[in-house]
């Protein structure tokens, strides 16, 4: 597919250039982009589906990592999901990583943009991790304040991901599934719901995920997130599941995500495989299993997209 220069109608008379073909990802799953398997997706001729980048791989001028994605995005419809704005953190946002994230999402005109309800940041201390918080007024302040910073500033609607979590806060006064519809009313984003995260949290902290998604704000959700966890014993001999997205989706969330694409129909869905790295065929096929999902219920009910 050769690239194209389309024009979309702007307000007040004026007109933006596209760079690409511009894709919709309704009812269709597509798999996190690795550069290892860039050669096997090119032989392929383009297919359904979708890519997932993480942002902050992609914030550099040039090079062989954007050479790659503007391939990949000349034949599909990509995601960028951020893994360090710090939404959750009482700082304010970092404006020169709040502008290269606006640059990439100019640059590559993404079907959906996401970040996650955590912190990662503190003062001039980086973390290399997604860390809780607790779900109180002063946080929800927080977090409504940087979501409409972030979504002003890319002039996009945003999708935030619900978290995996290993601790609870006593200082927490509002459930999670609460404080994220009321994110969503106050600052019109919309959800990404990771499945895997609902599992891995519902295990840790011994509750039951049905329960939680049942109270999950489903009618937000643009996105879904798939991944494989780890079994792990923490210090006092405890069973802990690690969020590690090194592996393929278990048994358990793929009866999860079953249920709830019968209920919302035909959500947008992403297998996450970040480390352990498959060969391409096999991260492929986890996609199909989803895709297969979402066929049989999209044939019956409704076929959601990612609202820009």
């Amino acid at each position: 597919m050769t690239r194209t220069h389309l024009i979309r109608q702007q307000p007040a008379g004026k007109a933006e250039t596209l760079r690409f073909t511009p894709h919709r990802v309704a009812g269709q799953a597509g798999t996190s982009f690795k550069p290892e398997h860039f050669a096997a997706i090119l032989e392929d001729p383009p297919q359904q589906g979708f890519f997932e980048v993480h942002a902050e791989n992609y914030m550099g001028a040039g090079g062989p990592a954007h050479a790659a994605l503007e391939a990949i995005r000349r034949d599909y419809p990509v995601s960028i999901h951020g893994v360090c704005m710090s939404l959750g953190g009482p700082s304010p946002l970092d404006p020169q990583h709040l502008e290269r994230f606006r640059i990439l999402v100019e640059r590559y005109e993404p079907a959906m943009v996401s970040e996650h309800l955590a912190w990662s940041t503190h003062e001039n201390v980086f973390f290399n991790d997604l860390l809780p918080l607790p779900y109180n007024l002063t946080t929800l302040l927080h977090v409504c304040e940087h979501v409409d910073r972030m979504q002003s500033t890319i002039g996009r609607r945003i999708l935030l991901e619900n978290p995996s979590t290993y601790v609870a806060f006593d200082h927490s006064t509002i459930s999670e599934t609460d404080f994220l519809a009321e994110v969503v009313r106050r600052t019109g984003c919309g959800l990404l719901l990771d499945i895997n995260n609902v599992f891995v949290s519902a295990a840790n902290h011994r509750f039951s995920p049905i329960t939680y998604l049942e109270a999950f704000p489903l009618n937000a959700v643009d996105e879904v997130h798939l991944a494989g966890h780890a079994e792990q014993v923490d210090s006092e001999g405890q069973p802990v599941l690690i969020d590690s997205h090194d592996g393929p989706v278990a048994d358990a969330v793929w009866q999860l995500y079953e249920t709830i694409i019968a209920r919302c129909g035909a959500v947008p869905t992403l297998i996450e495989w970040d480390s352990e790295i498959p060969d391409w065929p096999v991260l492929r096929a986890e996609a199909l299993a989803a895709q297969e999902i979402l066929d049989r219920h999209g044939a019956t009910g409704q076929v959601r997209d990612a609202a820009e």
